[in-house]
């Protein structure tokens, strides 16, 4: 797989999904740490976006631990399908649990950043044989 690109392109293309893999482990990680300090706003999410009212916090630390463990294989490249598309598909989730925010675009212009990262979590999916800088090899 990698003999069919230059070795120039294969540099940028390692270095680009490893900068994209660290990126995105920040932005979750920060989130996961949320749930861990501050779980009464996990349960507010569950409720404005989910509609999924009176989550005990038990839950949200359950799944706090759950994408803690699916986030550190993905920063350290292990399990690629399942953690790459795991991340994924929590990203994918949230940005589209969103999407109402999106019409009152200037009130909510944060949100719009989910959509660069969940282009970067798909990027990260589709080229995961690639992205193989500072990775656990099997």
């Amino acid at each position: 797989m990698e003999q069919s690109i230059s070795s120039d392109l294969q540099k940028r293309l390692t270095w680009s999904l490893f900068l994209l893999r660290i990126s995105v482990f920040l932005v979750m990680f920060v989130w996961i740490v949320d749930k861990f300090i501050n779980p009464a706003h996990g349960a507010k999410i569950f409720e404005i976006f989910y509609s999924v009212s009176n989550v005990p916090h038990s839950v949200i630390y359950i799944f706090g631990i759950i994408q803690l463990i699916l986030t550190l294989a993905l920063l350290a490249g292990v399990a690629k399908r399942i953690s790459y598309g795991a991340i994924l598909f929590f990203h994918a989730m949230s940005t589209f649990s969103s999407f109402p925010r999106y019409f009152d675009a200037f009130n909510n212009l944060l949100f719009f950043a989910a959509w660069p990262m969940l282009a970067a979590c798909i990027a990260l999916y589709l080229l995961r044989d690639y992205d193989t800088y500072l990775t656990l090899k099997k």
